[in-house]
């Protein structure tokens, strides 16, 4: 017999590249989601389809020597073996994959099917595991067979998402609180319709400059260090280093800082904080582009738009708008049609919702 699971994409509102610097976080799981269906085998086999790719794929899942073959199938293979290594045994399945989560967008189609599988697998070899630890052993398959050294805030919204609400996450502690959306403005997304092919090493580069950076300042991470200790002792950093741990120290106290100004519903503060974010992260972290920075400058000029920014690991990708929700169409039209005779690129504008993270679908 089949069941089904689906797991949410995200978008992050504020507080970008400062997971894995074990700093605050702000984003929402989006209404666009990966489904597995998954069916028993008697073998100790999982085979893997998808909709959207012609190539299928079959592993033994007692396999030790895997490795990642750089296909959209390491992601699954990989929460296999990260699930087995961290003490939930598999029995062997079919997977059938389907998704609309906008591919190489930075919504992270990546971990919708990290987090779908990693559910569907669990719970098809009988294990009822916690939300914390599939999050963790996605994050472990990303990081160790993927070869991708992201944070956990994706997948840990993808598992946590909340419905209507965004997610306070402190990367450090693993705690979080969630915080309502306003019912006055709407989440809306423009993706640039590009992504340039530097972004997969240029983001682990930027995670060893923080790395380097929080080393010379003798602490653990960039977490530790105060905008003052950052003051008193950066000229002594690299340049380059310098630049890095300048966002990632502003990013993480405006982060904190604007969760608390959309809770207590001031949108016109949490919109400043998003420009802010946007500028560090193009001049200080360097991982924004000219399309990213058009789509915030055409959204910029619109009414009813509270704040706009990059969000995702940049290079291409999307920006994330606050729009009050009698003025969407019009931003939809205009920024559509603005950004195409700029660039010649249609754009894709998706207006969302906030959702309930990972579950089993039931009819």
């Amino acid at each position: 017999m089949s069941r089904s699971f689906s797991a949410p994409g995200r978008v992050n509102l504020i507080g970008e590249h400062t997971d894995y610097n074990e700093g605050f976080v702000f984003p929402a799981a989006i209404g666009f989601f990966t489904t597995v269906e998954i069916t028993p085998r008697p073998d100790r086999t999982v085979h893997l389809e998808s909709e959207h790719y012609p190539d299928t794929f079959s592993f033994p899942l007692d396999d030790s020597d895997a490795r990642a073959r750089h296909s959209w199938t390491d992601y699954a293979q990989g929460v296999a073996l990260a699930l087995h290594h961290s003490g939930y045994p598999l029995t062997g399945a079919n997977l059938s994959i389907r998704s609309d989560v906008p591919m190489g967008a930075g919504l992270s189609s990546s971990a919708a099917l990290e987090v779908s599988c990693g559910l569907a697998l669990a719970a098809a070899s009988g294990h009822a595991i916690s939300r914390l630890d599939l999050a963790r052993v996605c994050l472990e398959a990303e990081n160790e067979f993927v070869g991708m050294r992201c944070g956990i805030m994706d997948q840990f919204v993808s598992t946590h998402g909340r419905e209507d609400s965004a997610i306070l996450l402190d990367c450090r502690s693993l705690e979080y609180r969630v915080i309502h959306l306003p019912a006055s403005v709407r989440l809306v997304i423009c993706n640039t319709m590009v992504k340039h092919q530097l972004a997969g090493s240029a983001y682990n580069e930027r995670r060893r400059d923080c790395e380097a950076a929080a080393r010379q300042m003798g602490v653990r991470s960039l977490r530790d260090v105060t905008a003052a200790m950052f003051a008193e002792s950066s000229a002594a950093l690299p340049a380059r280093a310098q630049l890095r741990a300048r966002h990632v120290i502003g990013e993480i106290e405006r982060t904190e800082r604007a969760a608390e100004a959309l809770a207590a519903g001031d949108l016109t503060l949490f919109g400043r904080y998003m420009h802010e974010s946007h500028e560090s992260l193009r001049e200080a972290y360097e991982v924004s582009c000219a399309e990213l920075d058009l789509m915030v400058e055409l959204a910029r000029a619109q009414p009813g738009v509270h704040g706009s920014r990059m969000t995702g690991a940049g290079f291409g990708g999307c920006t994330i708008n606050l729009v009050d929700a009698p003025y969407v169409n019009q931003f939809r039209r205009e920024v559509a049609a603005a950004y195409r005779e700029a660039t010649g690129i249609i754009p894709g504008i998706y207006v969302c919702r906030a959702v309930e993270g990972a579950h089993e679908i039931t009819t």
